[in-house]
């Protein structure tokens, strides 16, 4: 194999990798499978006193969350297009994944310390919901893995 083909074959690899570690970050941080019509907090049976505070954390939460999704994209998207361009740089490739990486950490510690805050504010019972919640999202395959498999 040819050293371009190896690293377009890397970093599609690394794309497709890319995208399950997404799909699982994104999974876990929101919970979509609560029963149609009802909201995580009434699943949860929150009160008064605790939908105040989870709306409080979570508005800040979600700012940042989108904020970093729009990065990583930026950077995947830059990242895609010198892959594909006529002379790859494996240089600039290779800076748009570091920062991708760091980002999706940096996504990874907020999902984590929105999840403590939640628990915190939370009853036993409801944080064993919660967490069933969160364990019983499926793990959806890469948009570059579905394109792949048709």
């Amino acid at each position: 194999m040819k050293p371009n083909h190896l690293r377009i074959a890397l970093a599609l690899s690394f794309l497709i990798n890319l995208g399950v570690l997404g799909a699982i970050a994104y999974r876990s941080m929101i919970p979509v499978a609560v029963p149609a019509g009802e909201s995580l907090p009434r699943h949860l049976q929150m009160s008064t006193e605790q939908l105040h505070r989870w709306h409080e954390s979570e508005a800040g939460f979600l700012k940042q969350l989108g904020a970093g999704a729009e990065e990583i994209r930026a950077h995947r998207d830059r990242m895609i297009r010198a892959i594909f361009s006529e002379k790859p740089d494996q240089d600039l490739i290779d800076g748009e994944r570091a920062a991708i990486a760091r980002l999706q950490d940096e996504q990874q510690k907020l999902v984590i310390a929105q999840l403590l805050r939640e628990r915190e504010l939370l009853q036993p019972d409801q944080r064993e919901r919660l967490a069933r919640l969160l364990l019983s999202q499926p793990v959806a395959a890469s948009t570059i893995e579905q394109l792949h498999r048709d």
